[in-house]
């Protein structure tokens, strides 16, 4: 009996953690940079779901960065919400990014 719950308990910890590592809801594919010159540009083009949106920072709490010297598109995961505040209207906030694992 003390076998089973432990294997149960085993079982149960690693579909937890497996759930947790793939809990990024969005596909998507930043683009470039946005180089327009007007108050509110700048960051970067990232497209999900055939829409294309705009962001500006990472989430402090990421290990993802983009280099450099990008080499565009970039395949990544993410979880994102519509910026409040946006001043062109198509600005995201970004929660949590990683790479897209082929």
């Amino acid at each position: 009996m003390l076998k089973t719950f432990s294997f149960l308990i085993v079982l149960m910890a690693g579909v937890i953690s497996c759930s947790a590592q793939n809990s990024l809801k969005s596909n998507g594919v930043i683009t470039g940079y946005d180089l327009r010159e007007c108050a509110c540009c700048g960051g970067y083009f990232i497209e999900i779901d055939s829409t294309k949106y705009r962001f500006d920072q990472l989430p402090d709490s990421t290990d993802f960065t983009i280099p450099n010297n990008p080499e565009f598109p970039i395949n990544v995961i993410l979880d994102w919400h519509p910026d409040s505040s946006a001043c062109l209207g198509d600005e995201i906030i970004v929660t949590a990014i990683k790479a897209k694992e082929d």
